[in-house]
């Protein structure tokens, strides 16, 4: 599905970019000193329509107080209408040479040009230069825009002007040669006797001064119906054929001046259909673009909004912790420290899990400490190894395999106190993290705390983006939730709460896969507050390979997008659902959703156009991600030397991410349901125990 969107996407800024001629770009090519030639002499001798389709060159002039006017780039929703109605007034006839992908884009205002008696000749697909480009790319672009015609209003022309042609006399070697690849094509090139040069507006008199033959001559004048703004060749329009009328010219088509038929053929039902597809797919890439500059412009600003919000409130937060309380008020002291339970679920723990017990135990909470380890039917030594060592209020409960939800409710229902902290097995406490953790629930009105989770194993890229990533996308982000009540997790690596609050929730649920989020949400909608302690410190054993990382985001993601299913009546319930699930679903969601779009975008962009706009937004970025990094370091008391491997998260831990949530998002709406995802326990902690 990735890959496919990424397809269509590459594809759908690449057709844009070619019609917008970004893709491919030419321009007027240099004019090179041409070789004496007999044949160019005599082409340039000649009169502005040729014909190179036989052996030797042959040319038509137009007969006398007969004038040919036609127009170059269109067809223009803004200028061709109102030539057509110049036009109309004065009763004349015109030669519209138009741009394919200005026909595909304007199919209706086509058939108008034709319904109204005037004809459209071929000025290839995307105004490419036919003497810059190469003869496969001159044929594509003749064809293509044959195909949106055909599309549009069912004919096909033969009639062609080479952009950036002018007269017969200013012709080169290498514009003949392209020429002959159009005559090769079976068309009639039509350059012209007067040009102009009104894309330049040098005002509306000269204009009329350079269309007006002399002496009663005929001609064809090139005027311009689209690329700019054409006012003045509108108003040019007007007076010179109030002016032709009175001097008896008539104005008609380049094919009824020469005495032709008409240069419209009917299209084939197959190019009729090519063409309707081709006119579809350049609309629609052409709104897709639009849109991903606006949806990326509204990106960014929520990006620096929101960075820029958390920033503000997580410095409001840490003044309030430095001055001894919440945002909420301050907050009571326990009169007496409360004795607590700790819950350890234990799964294939035996890594990690004597150095986790040996620091629960090292806490030496002053109220009284109870650990309890449920292991959960474990294949290997973990109940063993704790049982083994023997220490003072360490007690294991073993049970079958029911997962880390019926885990944690078996240890809740055994518990012997009313303040419940729950650990997971890789985890590692420092000495005064319990104390810390639980002095917000003294507040009575506080149901649950989230504690300040770090990365223990940081050797390594992999291990680098992890602590950056908590640092600066969890805590400091816990810190502007706390601010806002709506903290979404309370993470199961570190939490602490009331027995009552976890009562009134329902207990730990299994009905998603990121039971953590599920439970805090619960607690905050049964009314409960959650806050977050940035001194409760807990070091957690983080993936070490970009496969478990996978594999553990990949459950965090679903689980939360099952959380938010599952609550999300919480919407109309109040600010916390409103704010919570509106920025989980924006941030966390949404955006990651685009973001394969906007790297490609990007990439597109430095490609084919000036890539310093590209960097330089990036490097912005990553600047402001680098200052907030080193803020969210400094609030924890973290060093900031680390920072170096920010730059590197963007072209691979980033992508990892946005890919974790699309597939999560996919299996969601695929209805796939997605089994409990371990991860292998290196035993990060093990030499400390």
């Amino acid at each position: 599905m990735v890959a496919a969107g990424a397809v269509l996407t590459a594809g759908a800024l690449l057709l844009n970019g070619y019609t917008t001629n970004a893709v491919g770009e030419t321009r007027a090519a240099p004019v090179p000193a041409d070789r004496p030639s007999a044949e160019l002499d005599r082409v340039r001798r000649g009169g502005p329509v040729i014909n190179l389709t036989g052996g030797e060159p042959d040319s038509v002039r137009l007969p006398a107080r007969t004038v040919a006017l036609t127009f170059d780039d269109g067809p223009d929703p803004r200028w061709t209408p109102e030539l057509l109605a110049v036009l109309a007034k004065h009763g004349a006839k015109a030669t519209f040479f138009a741009v394919g992908a200005r026909i595909a884009e304007n199919p209706e205002l086509t058939r108008r040009i034709i319904a109204g008696g005037h004809e459209i000749g071929n000025h290839t697909y995307a105004h490419a230069d036919p003497a810059a480009v190469p003869d496969w790319r001159l044929r594509l672009e003749l064809s293509l825009t044959q195909k949106a015609l055909a599309g549009a209003a069912g004919v096909h022309t033969r009639l062609v002007r080479p952009p950036y042609f002018s007269s017969p006399a200013a012709l080169t070697g290498a514009q003949l040669r392209a020429m002959r690849v159009m005559a090769e094509e079976g068309y009639l090139v039509v350059l012209t006797d007067l040009d102009t040069e009104d894309w330049a507006r040098p005002g509306t008199g000269r204009i009329v001064r350079s269309a007006l033959p002399r002496r009663g001559r005929g001609a064809v004048v090139m005027m311009h119906d689209s690329g700019g703004d054409r006012g003045q060749t509108v108003a040019a329009v007007d007076r010179l054929l109030t002016r032709l009328t009175a001097q008896g010219y008539r104005a008609v088509t380049l094919t009824s001046a020469i005495g032709m038929p008409s240069a419209h053929t009917p299209a084939g039902d197959m190019e009729r259909f090519v063409g309707t597809g081709l006119g579809l797919a350049q609309r629609a890439a052409g709104a897709f673009a639009t849109a991903m500059v606006w949806v990326m412009a509204a990106a960014g600003a929520l990006t620096l909004l929101r960075l820029m919000l958390f920033l503000v409130l997580a410095r409001m937060h840490a003044r309030h912790a430095r001055a001894g309380r919440r945002h909420a008020g301050h907050t009571p002291a326990w009169p007496v420290p409360p004795p607590v339970t700790v819950i350890v679920p234990a799964y294939n723990e035996e890594a990690g899990i004597e150095a986790t017990v040996r620091s629960l135990v090292r806490t030496g909470h002053p109220g009284g400490l109870e650990v309890i380890v449920v292991d959960d039917g474990s294949s290997d030594r973990t109940a063993a190894i704790t049982a083994s060592l023997g220490l003072p209020g360490v007690r294991v409960i073993r049970r079958e395999n029911g997962g880390k939800p019926a885990a944690l409710n078996t240890g809740i229902a055994c518990a012997s106190h009313d303040i419940l902290v729950m650990v997971d097995g890789d985890t590692v406490f420092e000495p005064a993290t319990i104390g810390h953790l639980v002095r917000p629930l003294a507040d009575p009105a506080v149901g649950a705390v989230s504690g300040n989770t770090k990365v223990g194993n940081r050797r390594g890229v992999i291990g680098r983006w992890q602590h950056i990533e908590y640092v600066i996308g969890f805590n400091l982000d816990r810190r502007a939730f706390d601010m806002l009540g709506c903290m979404p997790t309370v993470p199961g690596a570190i939490g602490a709460f009331r027995r009552s609050a976890l009562r009134e929730a329902g207990g730990v649920s299994a009905d998603t896969l990121a039971e953590d989020t599920d439970l805090t949400m619960a607690i905050r909608r049964a009314g409960w507050q959650v806050v977050y302690e940035e001194g409760a410190l807990a070091w957690t054993e983080a993936p070490t390979s970009l496969g478990q990382l996978w594999r553990q985001r990949y459950r965090w993601c679903y689980g939360t997008l099952q959380a938010m299913w599952k609550h999300r009546h919480a919407i109309a319930e109040g600010p916390f659902g409103r704010r919570c699930l509106g920025y989980l679903a924006l941030f966390q969601v949404l955006l990651p959703l685009l973001a394969p779009v906007v790297d490609i975008m990007a990439a597109y962009h430095v490609a084919v156009g000036d890539p310093l706009p590209v960097v330089a937004v990036w490097a912005g970025f990553v600047l402001l991600q680098a200052f907030s990094g080193w803020y969210a370091l400094r609030l924890d008391r973290e060093r900031a030397s680390v920072l170096w491997a920010l730059p590197l998260q963007q072209f691979v831990y980033r992508q990892l991410m946005y890919l974790v949530v699309i597939q999560s998002v996919a299996t969601a709406v695929l209805g796939v349901r997605l089994g409990w995802q371990t991860i292998r326990r290196e035993g990060t902690f093990a030499a400390r125990g």
